[in-house]
């Protein structure tokens, strides 16, 4: 499974390596894997976007899940979204 992974990665394109194009979604992005936020400021953060408690309460466990992983798991994940992210918004602007 890891040598697939390798293999998908070396294959993208470089010129991939631009960005989502979206701001906002980059830094939410950036705050659901960094561990230093906390699940208040992770929430304080989205705030405009949830739309009820409901909401809020499951995006706290969505972010527990990324509190409860090693640094060099949420290191392989911010690496693979900013390569997933940026192919993706390559192919929008084609």
């Amino acid at each position: 499974m890891k040598l697939v992974v390798v293999l998908m990665l070396s294959a993208l394109p470089l010129s991939c390596y631009a960005g989502s194009g979206c701001q906002r979604l980059e830094d939410m992005i950036d705050s659901t894997i960094d561990p230093s936020v906390t699940e208040d400021q992770y929430i304080e953060g989205l705030e405009e976007f949830i739309p009820g408690d409901t909401t809020a309460q499951l995006l706290r466990e969505f972010k527990q899940c990324f509190l409860d992983q090693s640094n060099r798991t949420l290191s392989n994940v911010q690496v693979m979204m900013m390569h997933t992210g940026s192919c993706w918004a390559e192919t929008r602007r084609n």
